[in-house]
Protein backbone atom coordinates (compact mmCIF):
# COMPACT_ATOMS: atom_id res chain seq x y z
CA UNK A 1 0.00 0.00 0.00
CA UNK A 2 1.32 3.46 -0.93
CA UNK A 3 2.41 5.70 1.95
CA UNK A 4 2.49 9.51 2.34
CA UNK A 5 4.61 11.26 5.41
CA UNK A 6 2.34 13.63 7.06
CA UNK A 7 3.54 16.96 8.47
CA UNK A 8 2.32 19.92 10.86
CA UNK A 9 2.53 23.44 9.80
CA UNK A 10 6.20 23.87 11.09
CA UNK A 11 7.41 21.05 9.04
CA UNK A 12 7.87 18.56 11.18
CA UNK A 13 6.90 14.60 10.50
CA UNK A 14 4.11 13.54 12.37
CA UNK A 15 3.43 9.94 11.11
CA UNK A 16 2.91 8.43 7.79
CA UNK A 17 -1.11 8.04 5.69
CA UNK A 18 -2.01 5.37 3.92
CA UNK A 19 -3.18 6.35 0.64
CA UNK A 20 -5.96 4.48 -1.34
CA UNK A 21 -4.30 1.34 -3.43
CA UNK A 22 -7.36 2.42 -5.89
CA UNK A 23 -6.55 6.29 -6.23
CA UNK A 24 -2.70 6.22 -5.52
CA UNK A 25 -1.83 3.02 -6.12
CA UNK A 26 -2.31 1.82 -10.06
CA UNK A 27 -0.31 1.07 -12.95
CA UNK A 28 0.33 4.69 -14.55
CA UNK A 29 -1.36 4.57 -18.37
CA UNK A 30 0.85 7.28 -20.06
CA UNK A 31 -1.29 7.53 -22.73
CA UNK A 32 -4.51 8.11 -20.84
CA UNK A 33 -2.24 10.62 -19.19
CA UNK A 34 -0.90 12.25 -22.53
CA UNK A 35 -4.42 12.54 -24.06
CA UNK A 36 -5.95 14.09 -20.81
CA UNK A 37 -3.12 16.76 -20.99
CA UNK A 38 -3.25 17.28 -24.49
CA UNK A 39 -7.81 17.53 -24.70
CA UNK A 40 -6.86 20.20 -21.32
CA UNK A 41 -3.89 22.74 -23.41
CA UNK A 42 -6.24 22.10 -26.48
CA UNK A 43 -10.09 23.38 -24.59
CA UNK A 44 -7.19 26.59 -23.14
CA UNK A 45 -6.84 27.65 -26.18
CA UNK A 46 -8.46 31.11 -27.40
CA UNK A 47 -8.78 30.37 -31.22
CA UNK A 48 -9.13 34.55 -31.64
CA UNK A 49 -7.09 34.53 -34.90
CA UNK A 50 -9.18 36.48 -37.83
CA UNK A 51 -8.47 38.15 -41.32
CA UNK A 52 -10.81 39.39 -43.75
CA UNK A 53 -11.85 37.91 -46.67
CA UNK A 54 -12.33 39.43 -49.92
CA UNK A 55 -16.33 40.30 -49.16
CA UNK A 56 -15.27 41.74 -45.88
CA UNK A 57 -12.76 44.82 -46.98
CA UNK A 58 -13.42 48.13 -47.02
CA UNK A 59 -13.41 48.66 -51.11
CA UNK A 60 -16.13 49.55 -53.73
CA UNK A 61 -17.35 47.20 -55.83
CA UNK A 62 -16.95 49.09 -59.01
CA UNK A 63 -15.27 47.59 -61.50
CA UNK A 64 -11.60 49.93 -61.24
CA UNK A 65 -11.17 50.15 -65.42
CA UNK A 66 -12.72 48.62 -68.78
CA UNK A 67 -12.34 44.88 -69.50
CA UNK A 68 -10.32 45.30 -72.16
CA UNK A 69 -8.15 47.92 -74.21
CA UNK A 70 -6.17 49.63 -71.10
CA UNK A 71 -3.21 47.25 -71.72
CA UNK A 72 -3.19 46.14 -68.24
CA UNK A 73 -4.33 42.85 -66.36
CA UNK A 74 -8.03 43.08 -66.38
CA UNK A 75 -9.40 43.46 -62.50
CA UNK A 76 -13.03 43.55 -60.87
CA UNK A 77 -12.81 45.06 -57.54
CA UNK A 78 -9.93 46.48 -55.82
CA UNK A 79 -10.51 44.65 -52.86
CA UNK A 80 -9.37 41.41 -54.38
CA UNK A 81 -6.77 39.09 -52.53
CA UNK A 82 -3.83 39.84 -55.44
CA UNK A 83 -4.15 43.62 -54.71
CA UNK A 84 -2.10 45.67 -51.86
CA UNK A 85 -4.39 45.86 -48.51
CA UNK A 86 -7.29 43.53 -50.25
CA UNK A 87 -8.89 40.35 -48.30
CA UNK A 88 -7.39 37.59 -47.73
CA UNK A 89 -8.01 34.26 -49.29
CA UNK A 90 -9.08 31.76 -47.06
CA UNK A 91 -9.03 33.92 -44.22
CA UNK A 92 -8.27 32.59 -40.51
CA UNK A 93 -11.48 32.94 -38.60
CA UNK A 94 -11.99 32.37 -35.04
CA UNK A 95 -13.04 29.09 -33.79
CA UNK A 96 -13.35 26.01 -30.98
CA UNK A 97 -10.98 23.86 -30.43
CA UNK A 98 -12.27 21.91 -27.77
CA UNK A 99 -13.65 18.60 -27.68
CA UNK A 100 -14.38 15.95 -25.11
CA UNK A 101 -13.16 12.56 -23.53
CA UNK A 102 -14.81 10.28 -21.88
CA UNK A 103 -15.06 10.56 -18.53
CA UNK A 104 -14.18 6.86 -17.60
CA UNK A 105 -10.92 7.34 -19.66
CA UNK A 106 -10.43 11.18 -17.64
CA UNK A 107 -10.40 9.27 -14.17
CA UNK A 108 -8.06 7.16 -15.56
CA UNK A 109 -5.87 9.52 -16.71
CA UNK A 110 -6.11 11.68 -12.90
CA UNK A 111 -5.84 8.71 -10.75
CA UNK A 112 -2.59 7.48 -13.36
CA UNK A 113 -0.82 10.90 -12.64
CA UNK A 114 -1.57 10.48 -8.66
CA UNK A 115 0.04 6.82 -8.86
CA UNK A 116 3.07 8.22 -9.83
CA UNK A 117 2.99 11.62 -7.94
CA UNK A 118 2.49 8.64 -5.26
CA UNK A 119 5.51 6.24 -6.34
CA UNK A 120 7.94 9.39 -6.84
CA UNK A 121 7.48 10.46 -3.14
CA UNK A 122 5.85 13.75 -4.51
CA UNK A 123 2.60 13.63 -2.02
CA UNK A 124 3.60 15.59 1.32
CA UNK A 125 0.07 15.59 3.69
CA UNK A 126 -0.35 18.30 6.09
CA UNK A 127 -2.29 17.44 9.27
CA UNK A 128 -3.81 20.72 9.56
CA UNK A 129 -3.55 23.31 6.75
CA UNK A 130 -4.38 26.57 7.74
CA UNK A 131 -3.07 29.93 8.20
CA UNK A 132 -4.33 32.41 11.03
CA UNK A 133 -4.18 35.26 8.59
CA UNK A 134 -2.89 36.15 5.11
CA UNK A 135 0.96 36.39 5.06
CA UNK A 136 2.74 35.53 2.03
CA UNK A 137 6.05 35.39 3.67
CA UNK A 138 4.86 32.92 6.44
CA UNK A 139 3.32 30.60 4.04
CA UNK A 140 6.81 30.74 2.04
CA UNK A 141 8.77 29.30 5.03
CA UNK A 142 5.95 26.71 5.98
CA UNK A 143 6.86 25.60 2.15
CA UNK A 144 10.56 25.98 3.22
CA UNK A 145 10.51 23.89 6.24
CA UNK A 146 8.85 20.92 4.01
CA UNK A 147 11.63 21.10 2.20
CA UNK A 148 9.51 22.56 -1.23
CA UNK A 149 11.10 23.85 -3.64
CA UNK A 150 10.16 25.02 -7.55
CA UNK A 151 6.63 24.18 -8.53
CA UNK A 152 3.88 22.43 -6.25
CA UNK A 153 0.18 22.27 -6.32
CA UNK A 154 -1.74 22.96 -2.58
CA UNK A 155 -4.34 21.18 -2.27
CA UNK A 156 -7.34 22.25 0.34
CA UNK A 157 -10.58 20.68 0.88
CA UNK A 158 -12.68 23.94 0.32
CA UNK A 159 -12.04 27.22 -0.65
CA UNK A 160 -9.48 28.87 2.26
CA UNK A 161 -9.34 32.69 1.03
CA UNK A 162 -6.24 32.84 3.63
CA UNK A 163 -3.71 29.97 2.48
CA UNK A 164 -5.21 31.37 -1.10
CA UNK A 165 -4.37 34.67 -0.73
CA UNK A 166 -0.73 33.85 1.28
CA UNK A 167 0.16 31.79 -1.59
CA UNK A 168 -0.79 32.70 -4.92
CA UNK A 169 2.58 35.43 -5.00
CA UNK A 170 4.89 32.88 -4.76
CA UNK A 171 6.38 32.03 -7.94
CA UNK A 172 5.87 28.82 -9.03
CA UNK A 173 2.67 27.81 -6.57
CA UNK A 174 -0.91 27.33 -7.50
CA UNK A 175 -3.59 26.30 -4.92
CA UNK A 176 -6.69 24.22 -5.97
CA UNK A 177 -9.38 22.54 -4.31
CA UNK A 178 -9.78 18.25 -3.55
CA UNK A 179 -13.12 18.62 -6.11
CA UNK A 180 -11.69 19.92 -9.36
CA UNK A 181 -8.30 18.85 -9.40
CA UNK A 182 -6.73 18.12 -13.05
CA UNK A 183 -4.25 15.54 -15.01
CA UNK A 184 -2.46 18.71 -16.46
CA UNK A 185 -2.25 20.47 -12.98
CA UNK A 186 -1.16 17.15 -11.15
CA UNK A 187 1.68 16.86 -13.61
CA UNK A 188 3.13 19.86 -14.06
CA UNK A 189 4.01 20.42 -10.41
CA UNK A 190 7.05 18.91 -8.69
CA UNK A 191 5.21 18.13 -5.38
CA UNK A 192 1.28 18.17 -3.97
CA UNK A 193 1.17 19.75 -0.61
CA UNK A 194 -2.53 18.17 0.46
CA UNK A 195 -4.24 18.83 3.41
CA UNK A 196 -5.11 15.42 5.05
CA UNK A 197 -9.30 16.86 5.02
CA UNK A 198 -8.75 16.88 1.22
CA UNK A 199 -6.68 13.78 0.80
CA UNK A 200 -9.84 12.27 2.42
CA UNK A 201 -12.09 13.97 0.40
CA UNK A 202 -9.96 12.97 -2.60
CA UNK A 203 -10.44 9.11 -2.14
CA UNK A 204 -14.33 9.91 -1.26
CA UNK A 205 -14.86 11.71 -4.40
CA UNK A 206 -12.29 9.08 -6.98
CA UNK A 207 -12.45 5.93 -5.35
Amino acid sequence: MPKAAIYNMLGEQVGEYDLSEAIFGIEPNGVAMHADVKNHLANCRQGTQSALTKGEVSFSTIKPWRQKGTGRARAGYKGSPVWTHGGVAFAPKPRDYRYSLNKKYKRLALKSALSDKAAGNGILVIDELKMDEIKTKAFKEFLGKLGVEGKALVITKDVDEKVLKSARNIPGVSVTISTILSTYAILNNRVLVVDKAALEKIEEVYA
